[in-house]
Order: structure tokens, then sequence, then C-alpha cells
């Protein structure tokens, strides 16, 4: 199993990094810049092509070999990163994001999306049912390592290492991947799948992924069960930088100290589901634990603009609040994990030939349904004020509570 599982978390660790680029360093810098909470949401748009993987993922099923599809993708993500290092960065005095930047990000989102559909594609037919919850867990873990050093890494390295050198240090870290990508036993013991030779119907092709048993309960949870968590994650560390705490310090919680408390839930996940835990009660319990966690946080909201409150370094109140990140970080990764489990599982259901779209479907949900409220969150904010919102996102996350009562037997 080891020789599945050290390539896998190789190429999914380069697969974080736009995410945590995006997700951790770009905000604060814009956010530092002066942009408006509504601003700093709306450059997730750059995430688009995630959102249009079902639109390639066909041809991954189609045509070539997962290697092939895995090594140009990322060799090309190497390229993107190199010409990102001869940009200035965005800082202060602008007034958004520069276009050639904006459209560099854009194919670094596009490399990073074709390589995420080879590669969840090889993971569908890599690993056996028993392997799952640690195959699951590598994805998890090492994605969200790569989203750590990307975003809050390099925010705590950014006064010593420039621009042109963060990407280049990028760029090189993709080459070593697609050398992986290329070499790596298990992804060479992989049949090749034959040609096409005509491409299937779009109507006909959805109507065949939609057939696969618990397809579309499985769509519902993965599009509503980070609707509450993802827009108090987005927003929450950018309350935080307004109320004094300082970019390092949230690039060091936000950024490493959060995503190694996703790590040891990611991990306590796997570990969980290894010992032969039904997906549908950890499931439940997880998200309940949640729900309490986002109460404690949404308190802390309302606690910031009490007269009197103190941010101050060493305050009850500011330990608080970074700690909180950390859990939720935490329950987060324990929470993607099973349900990540839930997703492969219901895709190996399907036919060999229509396994990367499957899965393509399932994943595009699940990021719109991250990305929904993490763009929505500033605007909700700067509207409604921070009270409310937070409110709102906290009801929201009692939702996938309920909808697992409606849950199919494939997902148990």
């Amino acid at each position: 199993m080891h020789g599945k599982l050290l390539p896998l978390a190789g190429l999914y660790l380069v697969q974080g990094l736009p995410y945590g680029l995006q997700s951790g360093l770009l905000p604060v810098l814009l956010r530092a810049g002066g942009l408006s909470l509504t601003r700093v949401g709306l450059a997730k748009v750059l995430y688009t092509p995630w959102l249009l993987k079902l639109a390639w993922a066909p041809l991954v099923d189609a045509q070539g070999s997962v290697r092939a599809w895995l090594t140009r993708s990322t060799a090309g993500l190497g390229l993107v990163c190199g010409l990102l290092a001869g940009l200035p960065p965005p800082g202060a005095g602008q007034a958004g994001l520069p276009a050639a930047v904006a459209g560099l990000l854009l194919l670094l989102n596009l490399g990073a999306a074709v390589q995420d559909v080879a590669l969840d594609a090889l993971a569908v037919q890599l690993l056996e049912p028993a392997e799952l919850g640690p195959g699951n867990t590598v994805q998890v873990v090492a994605y969200k390592l790569g989203a750590a050093l990307a975003g809050g890494a390099l925010l705590a390295l950014q006064p010593t290492l420039s621009w042109p050198q963060l990407f280049l240090l990028l760029a090189a870290t993709y080459w070593l991947a697609a050398a992986l990508a290329w070499a790596a036993p298990a992804l060479r013991r992989l049949p090749q799948q034959a040609p096409s030779k005509q491409r299937p119907h779009t109507a006909h092709l959805l109507r065949d992924v939609l057939a696969v048993p618990g397809t579309l309960w499985t769509a519902g949870f993965v599009l509503t069960y980070k609707l509450g968590e993802q827009g108090a994650s987005s927003l929450f560390p950018l309350l935080l930088l307004d109320h004094g705490v300082s970019a390092p310090e949230l690039g060091l919680w936000n950024g490493v100290g959060a995503v190694v408390c996703s790590i040891a839930g990611s991990s306590l996940g796997g570990t969980l589901l290894a010992k032969h835990w039904e997906l549908l009660p950890l499931l439940r319990s997880v998200l309940r634990l949640r729900f309490g966690g986002l109460a404690c946080q949404t308190a802390l909201v309302f606690h910031l603009d009490t007269l009197g409150a103190s941010m101050g370094p060493g305050t009850i109140l500011r330990g608080s609040a970074l700690l909180s990140l950390c859990l939720q970080h935490f329950l987060g990764g324990l929470v993607t994990t099973v349900t990540f489990t839930g997703m492969m599982r219901c895709s190996q259901l399907a036919p060999r030939a229509l396994q990367a779209t499957h899965y393509s479907l399932l994943a595009t949900l699940e990021l719109l349904g991250k990305l929904l409220l993490g763009a929505l969150a500033g605007g909700l904010a700067d509207g409604l004020g921070p009270h409310p919102c937070f409110f709102l996102l906290l009801i929201l996350s009692a939702l996938p509570v309920l909808y697992l009562g409606l849950a199919p037997s494939t997902f148990l």
C-alpha cells in the first residue's frame, strides 16, 4: 500500500499550492493594500477553472494515460510559476489585482484543475475499498500541507524571500513533481485507456453519471456540507486583521498552525475509518461538534465589538480567537476526510470509463459549495455586518446534520 500512497501524497501536496497561495497569501496582501472585504472575496473568481472540470474530465476518461495527463499538467504549472516570478507582486496603492498576475493565476488554477481530474481518477482506480480511509487521509493531509506551505509559510517568509524567489521555488517544486508523475511505478502499471472513436453525447454522459447509485444524494451533501464552515474560515481571519492581529501572526496561526490541526483531524478520520467506523454515524458526530465550535466562534465575533474588549498581545480574547481557528480546522479536516471517502466509494460504483467524470462532478460540486460562501461572506459582512453574517453561517452549518437523515445505503 505504501507504494501507492507515497506518489499520491507528493502529487496531492503540489496540487494544494495554488489554493493556499490564493486563500492564505493573496487575501492578506489585498486587504493590507486597502481593498474592501467585498473586493477581496471577489478575487475567488480565479478559482473558476475548478468549476469547469467536467469539460475535460471525459477526455481523461477516454484519451491517453493518467501518467501523461499528470506529467504534462504538473510541468505546465511549473512554467506558469516561472512566468509569475517575473511580474511585480500585488501590494499597497493598487486598485486591485494586476491583470497580468490575475491572468497567470487563472492559468495556474486551470493547470491544477486538469491535474486534479487525472489524479483523482488515479486514486479511484488505484485504491482498494479497504484502502480508501488511509488513501483519502493522504489526499486531504497532503493537499492541505501544500496549501499551508503556499499560504501561511510563504506569508511568514515574505519579508525574507522576494516575490520572484518564492515563485521560482514553486516552479522547481512542480518540475520535481512532474518527474515523480512520470517515474512512479504505481502510475506506470496502470493500464492505458484505449482512445474513444466517438465522444459521448453530453446529455447521455450526464445521465449515465447520475444513474450511479447514491450519486444524487452525495452530490447534494457535498454541495452543502461546508457552507457555514467555509464562510467563517474565510471571514474570521480578516476580522482579526481588522482588530489588530498582524499579518505574520495570522500567517502562523491561520496558515501553519491551523493546517497542523487540520492534518491531525484528517489523520484521526482516516484512523477511525480504518478501524471500521461507519461513515454516517461518524459524520453526524463530527458535524455536531463543528456546529458547537462555530457557535463559540460566533460568540467571539459578538464579543470583539463589546466596549472594552481588547485584542492586545497576551489577552484571553486574542488567545481564544486564535485557538478557535485551530479547532475549526481540526474538525474541518476530520469531516473532509470522511466525506471524501464517501465520494470515492460512490465513484467506485461507476463503470471504469466514467470514474474520472463521476468523481469530477462530485468534486466540482464540493468546491462550488466552498466557494459560494467563501466569496459571498465578505459582501454579507460589509452589507449586513459581521454579527448577522456569522449568525447566518451558524444556521447553515446545522443543515448538513439534518440532511444526513436522508442518506442512502451507498453512503454507509
